[in-house]
């Protein structure tokens, strides 16, 4: 809790404090904008500010974990406990409206947060609708959310809205640089992250940029058929990257077809990118990745993107 805040997170923090000082806050709040850019600290941080209010231990507890008025719905493991659900389900809103039905122990007011809102499932949402139509005094619901549009209309409409914006490029890169980043890593990441400061702050902190200038010689490859599309693929999808992949694939193409004057090269450019995203989606479901992957790669090197990729395809 103590961390200091971004730049942008800082902002954010000063406008929600403010109107709520000011008694403009209402009791539900959505808090929207790209992932990585620190929603949760400032929602974290703005409960600290107003519970600390009634109880100046509010910030100590709330980063333990033990404040009995600050309530987090989240996702959780599946019940083999392998990994973390994909939704968030009716039982977790049920539960949180019941701590929410009690009297505050520390004070006047609870907070609580749905924190990501926009993977709640339909009878969760229906749950959550019915805890913002009949809100009680001094109770505070915080939903965050990369994609509101996911949320019911019926949600977003009884909500005040916060939202969260890519910060002006020369903010963004010298907060990379803060953060401990050479100058030339920080401007390289942040151009492939396209402006996106906590995203390049990730790929440069986990081996993400790493991973784009594989996919970007993988691709080279496959363009002078130097490499065979299912193998690829398998590699593609043999463990947790498969995702980063695709979209750093993706970025890729595009990132040619913005150096590109003729229409039919930078329209193919555009539908692989429209077909390694939609690629990206089909690896959430029951398809088997390899080959899904493994078509679109297909693609790449049959020419159908691009006519001859250069052997130093962009990374950036």
């Amino acid at each position: 809790m103590s961390a200091p805040l971004a730049p942008w997170q800082q902002r954010a923090f000063d406008h929600a404090a403010r109107t709520l000082s000011e008694g403009r806050l209402g009791h539900a709040l959505l808090v929207c904008g790209p992932a990585r850019l620190g929603k949760r600290a400032v929602a974290e941080r703005l409960a600290a500010h107003l519970l600390g209010a009634q109880d100046p231990r509010a910030g100590h507890l709330i980063a333990a974990g033990t404040h009995p008025d600050f309530h987090v719905v989240t996702l959780q493991p599946n019940r083999e406990g392998t990994k973390l659900r994909t939704e968030i389900v009716i039982e977790q809103i049920r539960e949180l409206s019941e701590k929410l039905a009690l009297t505050p122990q520390y004070g006047g007011v609870q907070v609580a947060i749905v924190d990501p809102a926009d993977a709640i499932n339909t009878a969760a949402a229906n749950a959550l609708l019915k805890t913002l139509e009949e809100p009680q005094p001094g109770r505070y619901l915080w939903l965050l959310a990369s994609n509101p549009a996911r949320l019911p209309a019926t949600i977003r409409s009884r909500c005040q809205r916060l939202e969260f914006r890519l910060p002006p490029h020369d903010e963004a890169l010298d907060w990379l640089r803060a953060q401990g980043h050479p100058a030339a890593a920080a401007d390289e990441a942040l151009d492939a992250a396209r402006g996106h400061p906590g995203l390049a702050d990730a790929w440069l902190a986990d081996g993400g940029m790493q991973l784009r200038r594989e996919v970007a010689g993988d691709l080279a490859k496959l363009s002078r058929g130097e490499l065979a599309p299912i193998e690829a693929a398998q590699r593609w999808t043999g463990d947790e990257q498969a995702d980063l992949r695709l979209r750093h694939a993706a970025d890729l193409a595009l990132a040619e077809a913005a150096g590109l004057t003729a229409p039919a090269r930078i329209r193919k450019l555009a539908q692989w990118f429209d077909a390694a995203n939609r690629t990206r989606d089909l690896l959430r479901t029951t398809v088997r990745a390899d080959l899904a992957v493994a078509e679109l790669l297909l693609s790449w090197r049959g020419g159908e993107a691009t006519g001859q990729a250069s052997a130093n395809t962009r990374y950036r």
